[in-house]
């Protein structure tokens, strides 16, 4: 292992999940063998929450992950998502049997509706709480909820049972931080970043805010601008982040900032050079 991992508890359920993990969207674009030597040198490295879902490459993703942890699947902390035109109650264990086909286990340790639909969401919650009592999932959570529809969640399933919420989250996209982190923290719920390094429109390195992410990293021995990033993304605790990698030794390179840290000073200038901005009316989502 490429160093120490830092585990923090994954809200409701309890477990203890590496702060940095790896996302799979858009997997299914890019080379297959390559993906798979990615996520497994990014096991190597205690990147051990693995993140997925049924729509990334109408499951040929899930089929990659499965590839990817065969004979490792009690190292890792497995998520996949439903689409919200499956999440009636029947859909919603049905989507699940066939992720867990393609992921060729007998259990996800999280499992997350990808964003709030048209079902009920009485009927989406039936069908988590059905799949946890039959050991199917661990836990079961959300993906791109703002406030009003944590709110519904938590009202119809009670406390202690949303175990995370999956949100759009990178340095020029902070508007999270104004009333979703805030609920997330109030309520034990943890807040996973999807996209952590902007999906694809990382800061520049000649723009203002990336000449501060790389005099910060110069200050650190051997760290990078992204280490940088993933680092001050996580810094409230119960906070989590899973860039993609589809080459190994961009895992390798991620895995790194485990080691860093960055001190009160640091994590002012990024603050600035970042601003969150105004909170948004409406959730990003991509």
């Amino acid at each position: 292992m490429l160093g120490s991992m830092e585990t923090r508890a994954f809200g409701a359920n309890g477990a203890a999940v590496p702060a940095f993990g790896q996302g799979t969207w858009r997997m299914e674009a890019d080379d297959r063998a390559g993906c798979v030597a990615a996520l497994q040198r990014g096991l190597d490295a205690g990147l051990t929450h693995v993140d997925t879902a049924e729509m990334y490459g109408s499951g040929e993703v899930e089929e990659i992950v499965a590839e990817a942890i065969e004979g490792r699947r009690d190292e890792v902390f497995l998520v996949s998502k439903v689409l919200p035109n499956h999440a009636t109650r029947s859909g919603v264990e049905r989507a699940a049997e066939a992720s867990l086909r393609r992921l060729r286990t007998d259990r996800l340790d999280c499992y997350l509706l990808h964003w709030p639909g048209a079902h009920p969401l009485e009927e989406t919650i039936a069908g988590f709480e059905a799949l946890r009592a039959a050991g199917k999932v661990r836990s079961w959570g959300v993906s791109n909820f703002d406030v009003g529809e944590l709110d519904r969640a938590l009202g119809i399933a009670g406390p202690g049972r949303i175990a995370c919420n999956q949100v759009l989250y990178h340095l020029e996209e902070r508007g999270i931080e104004h009333r979703v982190a805030p609920w997330c923290r109030a309520h034990g719920v943890a807040l996973v970043a999807y996209s952590p390094f902007g999906a694809g429109a990382f800061p520049a390195a000649r723009s203002a805010g990336g000449q501060v992410l790389a005099r910060i990293a110069a200050a650190h021995e051997g760290a990078t601008p992204r280490q940088v990033a993933l680092r001050f993304l996580v810094r409230a605790e119960g906070t989590f982040a899973i860039p993609k990698a589809a080459r190994a030794e961009h895992a390798a390179d991620n895995a790194r900032a485990f080691a860093l840290r960055l001190d009160a000073a640091e994590i002012d200038e990024i603050d600035r050079a970042f601003p969150r901005g105004k909170a948004p009316r409406r959730l990003p989502v991509v």
